[in-house]
């Protein structure tokens, strides 16, 4: 098979971009039927970075990443990469590398030959597949088949495969879902070294912990509504790290302190004083300028969960902060002012209003968040029985929804692989595992769409 390099299907001329590898969010919104999956979120994530996008499940995270990889159109602003819109990426696989999903593999295909499948589609030697099983610590299971993979060795594959095209950007979707501990200190490794050659890293979560060692920056949102973005230091300033101190005068330091800006000070029954939101090194530095004996000096470092469940909580609204004061720099890129991005959304919606839809809300053929599975640069998975692999007005719910295993969305091939292991829909004759599917954009998918 030939290779399927073709841009998007928006008619507009392909282009290779700025070739910056930016990825730019400008008031993106996405509405599936009477849910409001994504509202008014505007973002900027930088090359050289790994920045981690969060959100508590049904957040919109997913939904977002399937627009910024031109798998849903936006209802109202745009997503780039590069400068153009995904869709319209000349060579689309030798730019963007994402995995949706790591359960998108033919069982009884070898991994070798499920890479080679994939390097014939984007056009790459068969020798790279070679190189990236090599690279992701798969090289002894090359002839092995896929359906005797851990969960952790697909979570490679799938990257294996998205690395194929040697990108500039890389998408993952909660990638270290299924690592051991020896894997996901391997992952972590992998990414900073990705994104120190001056590349674009974007990585999903719902847990701020797991990712916290990782990352270099963090956009947070909820009912898909930014609430946090910007370094993850900034993150710990705003939770506040805490420094407890044991020392000869408590007064006298605590004046010291306050002399210097810093009020937050509170006096423990036992003597000790408790500092708030200040380093133990000036804590330690006022100290030694009033002549205050230090007998004990502990840093509490700021749970950074407890805030993020804070800030993802129903009862708390979207921060409306400056975009320059939320992320340095963001109002300019975006050609926004400064001072007027409202981002705010209700927290309490009404029925079929909020981010995330109750069971039994999606009606059949409805398909909620991104496609799956070992995306391979640049490419979409296809739908399994009952869910869209592309946008379709009404025929859409936001993430989390559960549709019908038996119908087909409006618009669907009946020719569309359905998933391995999965029986097909009423109308559809049966799949051909052995031939890749192509996204609407012209492009090669692998692996099963699942709502997550």
């Amino acid at each position: 098979m030939g290779p399927m390099n073709g841009g998007g299907n928006d008619g507009g001329q392909n282009s290779a971009g700025d070739g910056t590898g930016r990825i730019v969010a400008r008031n993106l919104s996405k509405r599936f039927g009477p849910v409001q999956a994504v509202r008014d979120l505007s973002f900027v994530v930088e090359p050289g970075l790994v920045t981690g996008f969060l959100g508590p499940n049904g957040a919109g995270k997913t939904t977002t990443l399937r627009a910024v990889l031109g798998l849903v159109t936006p209802t109202e602003g745009e997503v780039t990469i590069n400068g153009v819109p995904y869709t319209r990426l000349e060579r689309p696989g030798t730019v963007v590398g994402a995995v949706l999903d790591s359960n998108g593999f033919h069982r009884s295909r070898k991994a070798r030959a499920h890479l080679r499948m994939y390097c014939a589609a984007i056009g790459v030697p068969d020798a790279r597949a070679d190189e990236v099983l090599t690279l992701v610590g798969l090289s002894d299971a090359a002839n092995r088949k896929v359906g005797g993979f851990s969960l952790g060795m697909k979570q490679r594959l799938a990257l294996a495969t998205a690395l194929l095209g040697d990108p500039k950007v890389l998408i993952l979707d909660e990638p270290g879902a299924g690592l051991d501990p020896e894997g996901v200190a391997w992952l972590r490794g992998f990414l900073r070294s990705f994104a120190a050659g001056g590349r674009t890293v974007l990585v999903s979560s719902h847990q701020l912990a797991e990712i916290s060692q990782t990352v270099d920056q963090v956009i947070i949102i909820s009912q898909g509504s930014r609430v946090f973005g910007g370094p993850l230091e900034a993150l710990r300033v705003h939770q506040g790290d805490r420094v407890h101190v044991e020392c000869a005068d408590p007064a006298k330091l605590a004046a010291a302190l306050a002399e210097r800006g810093f009020a937050d000070i509170q006096s423990g029954s036992d003597g000790r004083l408790t500092v708030t939101g200040v380093p133990r090194t000036v804590v330690g530095d006022a100290a030694l300028a009033a002549g205050v004996a230090i007998y004990g000096l502990t840093q509490e470092e700021a749970d950074l969960e407890r805030h993020f469940l804070e800030l993802t909580s129903g009862q708390y609204r979207p921060v409306d902060e400056p975009l320059d004061r939320a992320m340095p720099g963001m109002a300019e890129v975006l050609g926004l002012p400064g001072t007027d991005t409202p981002n705010a959304a209700p927290s309490h919606s009404g029925p079929g209003q909020s981010g995330t839809t109750a069971p039994g809300q999606a009606a059949p053929g409805q398909s909620g968040t991104a496609g799956p599975g070992a995306l391979g640069p640049g490419h979409a998975g296809p739908a399994a029985p009952g869910q869209s692999g592309s946008d379709a007005s009404g025929q859409s719910s936001a993430d989390e929804s559960e549709p019908s295993p038996f119908a087909r969305p409006a618009g669907r091939s009946p020719f569309e692989q359905s998933a391995p292991g999965t029986p097909p829909g009423r109308d559809e004759p049966p799949s051909n595992h052995d031939a890749p599917d192509r996204s609407a954009s012209g492009q090669p998918v692998s692996g099963q769409e699942g709502a997550r």
